[in-house]
């Protein structure tokens, strides 16, 4: 695919929430409202890497309408579907420095009628993009795996380029409709049972073991310590990052995700990909925001990523 400057992005977000967070860094306390979501942020990354972002999501209630309200605010282009329940939210208070979970609410499961319309609109956005993103639920019950699983199978069928962040069944479902690039943590697998230990080795064989399920490469983050990734037929690579000062782990692999498809989208390398990537998840931690980051910053960051034959 030759290269292109900006590359277009579909990011499959179903249920995006409204994120409210209460911070204290001089003697007032700050309030700040945002629409966020695993979708969100890995569509803000995209867009502020340069790429053109189409994000497709549903949204409900009165919530729905504030998160409507401050999309028109992203750099992106935004295909909502209305639908009757409510979206989702949460409340944290940062004041101390910590983040503390003051309540939250993942959104109403999407009945039948909103995943054909959400559905019907992803599929005709991807089919347009170079890539897609899709990104899991707050909950897994709002969403079902299978839905996963067959935009997964028709975006690929239809040449489309799908990258996927998800876990639990959810990613057992879009393993079995084809995957082009799957970004996983450790934990997750570990929590799913697919891998014991959070060992080089261990990581490996579970990335194998991914790949012969339906990823076509594997990214797996280990939080601080060097990842893990396994691209086409290739050796395994260590994938160090630049050590960085943490203010906010969350958010991480979420840009991590954005930064390789970004550069899938333009028609780049796959090594170039993971680089930017990791760079991308690195600068995040150094930040407040979530799938926030100067594109210059992660351009320099970039270079020093090593990506080592294990």
């Amino acid at each position: 695919m030759p290269a292109d400057e900006s590359g277009t992005i579909m990011v499959f977000a179903p249920v995006p929430l409204l994120t409210v967070t209460i911070e204290k860094q001089s003697d007032e306390p700050e309030l700040h409202v945002h629409p966020g979501g695993q979708g969100i942020w890995q569509a803000r990354m995209c867009a502020g890497l340069g790429a053109s972002v189409t994000l497709c999501a549903a949204v409900g209630g009165e919530i729905g309408e504030v998160i409507s309200l401050l999309l028109q605010g992203e750099q992106i282009e935004v295909r909502a579907v209305r639908r009757s329940s409510g979206s989702g939210w949460y409340v944290h208070d940062r004041r101390d420095g910590t983040r503390d979970e003051v309540a939250d609410h993942a959104g109403e499961p999407l009945g039948r009628h909103d995943i054909d319309e959400l559905y019907s609109t992803a599929l005709a956005a991807g089919m347009s993009a170079r890539v897609s993103i899709l990104s899991g639920p707050a909950a897994p019950e709002v969403v079902a795996p299978e839905v996963y699983r067959r935009l997964a199978a028709d975006l690929g069928a239809n040449g489309g380029t799908v990258v996927a962040d998800l876990s639990g069944d959810h990613l057992t479902a879009v393993l079995e409709g084809g995957v082009d690039f799957l970004k996983v943590s450790h934990e997750e697998l570990i929590a799913a049972g697919r891998a014991t230990g959070d060992s080089v080795e261990e990581l490996v064989d579970t990335g194998r073991d991914l790949r012969k399920q339906g990823a076509g490469s594997v990214l797996i983050s280990r939080a601080d310590q060097p990842g893990v990734a396994l691209i086409d037929d290739e050796e395994p690579l260590l994938v160090e990052l630049p050590a960085l000062q943490v203010v906010d782990h969350r958010g991480a692999g979420d840009s991590m995700t954005a930064g390789v498809a970004t550069v899938l989208a333009r028609g780049g390398k796959i090594h170039e990909a993971v680089r930017t990537g990791a760079a991308a998840g690195a600068l995040n931690v150094t930040r407040h925001g979530l799938g926030t980051g100067r594109k210059e910053a992660i351009t320099e960051l970039t270079k020093r990523v090593r990506l080592t034959p294990i």
